[in-house]
């Protein structure tokens, strides 16, 4: 009798977008009369959110239906990400952006900080100062006040307070998110690899939105599950599938067609280094510092994003995702207009190849369907190299 994986997530949202799942956990917290704040980035400290009880939900931004009414205002040639998100705040069609009480922003590209200026008149917002040459002296100085500012604004907006005991208890709970998340992540870097790109995605689109302890119960049982398809032999895929490592821009909803573009080539994807994926859990928060705001200023300016200059730290920690998950090759994903990662690809493309010596491919693509059929011969190129 063949082995048969049960889903890492037993609920009712089984089978379902992981958006689902999220939007559940974000209405049962609005029904407990709790302040949600919307994010778009990474860089959004959720310790702060979580000291200060107000709940992170991660906004839409990923679906090519919206773009059409976004370009009546927003050039066509602007990054789809960006075109997307303001389509589904001016369509009002982001369930996210609606139950959100204010919006936190982030200057890790101009197209999201012009756009950032168009949505002021929906929500109350905040734009978080970024320091973009992260080795400066006075970044991480720079970098702690803006968390400061950001403190202020909710104070502002919510009238709740923080000290540095409930953010030094709100570090503690994310070391320990990440904690169980790399666990997770561990099935991933098994050869053959127990468990997909979706549903790393599951965990991770839930992580977003809870705290370490609301998410512990999902990872346990998750965890349970993958040690009984390691015991039986399981993999995804062919147990002899190339393992492929993607990296780069932002990659869910419509722009998951790369991933699903690589399996169907026969590969099996095994480590997630674009923006979305494990770069948020690779780092732990220093704890007990005497200085909890520098602490996590300090472990997200390790986050290795394009908008840094020099981005040295990008090609340190592939280096130890190349080391930890071993794939056998490497595809760099481009959103169209995305001129930071699509300049650095051509960094990343020698590293890998002259340290690692693994095959390299990079995609240039948007949200539409158009360019699937090019991208497929390109994956299946790609493999058959591997």
């Amino acid at each position: 009798m063949s082995f048969k994986p049960a889903p890492l997530i037993d609920d009712e949202f089984v089978g379902q977008p992981p958006t689902k799942r999220s939007l559940a956990h974000l209405l049962t917290k609005r029904e407990q009369k709790r302040n949600i704040a919307g994010v778009y980035c990474t860089y959004a400290p959720v310790e702060l959110f979580h000291a200060m009880g107000i709940v992170p939900a991660t906004l839409c931004s990923f679906a090519n239906g919206p773009i059409e009414l976004a370009e009546t205002v927003l050039p066509a040639n602007l990054c789809p990400l960006v075109k997307s998100s303001y389509g589904f705040i001016i369509g009002d069609t982001c369930p996210f952006f609606g139950v959100s009480d204010a919006v936190v922003a982030e200057t890790t590209c101009d197209g999201k900080k012009k756009m950032f200026e168009l949505i002021t008149e929906h929500k109350p917002l905040f734009v978080m100062d970024l320091p973009q040459i992260p080795d400066s002296p006075e970044a991480l100085d720079n970098w702690t006040r803006s968390i400061h500012k950001l403190a202020a604004f909710f104070q502002k907006q919510f009238g709740t307070t923080v000290d540095d005991e409930r953010l030094e208890a709100a570090i503690k709970d994310s070391n320990r998110k990440t904690r169980m998340l790399q666990q997770v992540f561990d099935y991933a870097a098994l050869r053959p690899s127990v468990v997909g790109w979706n549903e790393l995605y599951d965990i991770l689109f839930l992580a977003q939105v809870t705290t370490g302890a609301e998410l512990a119960p999902t990872v346990t049982r998750a965890l349970a599950e993958l040690e009984r398809r390691k015991e039986a032999g399981y993999s995804r895929g062919r147990a002899d599938a190339p393992r492929v490592m993607v990296t780069g821009c932002p990659i869910a909803g419509d722009a998951a067609k790369v991933f699903k573009l690589i399996e169907e080539a026969g590969g099996v994807v095994v480590a997630l280094d674009e923006c979305l994926g494990m770069k948020l859990y690779m780092d732990e928060v220093e704890e007990g510092t005497g200085d909890p705001w520098r602490a996590i200023a300090a472990k997200y300016l390790k986050i290795p994003c394009s908008c840094m200059t020099p981005n040295d730290i990008r090609v340190d920690k592939m280096d130890a995702i190349i080391q930890r998950f071993k794939p056998d090759a490497v595809v760099d994903v481009i959103l169209h207009a995305c001129h930071a990662y699509n300049v650095e690809s051509h960094k990343i493309e020698l590293h890998v190849q002259e340290k690692h010596g693994l095959p390299f491919t990079k995609i240039v693509t948007d949200y539409s369907d158009n360019d699937a059929g090019q991208i497929r011969t390109r994956m299946e190129a790609l493999i058959e190299t591997c």
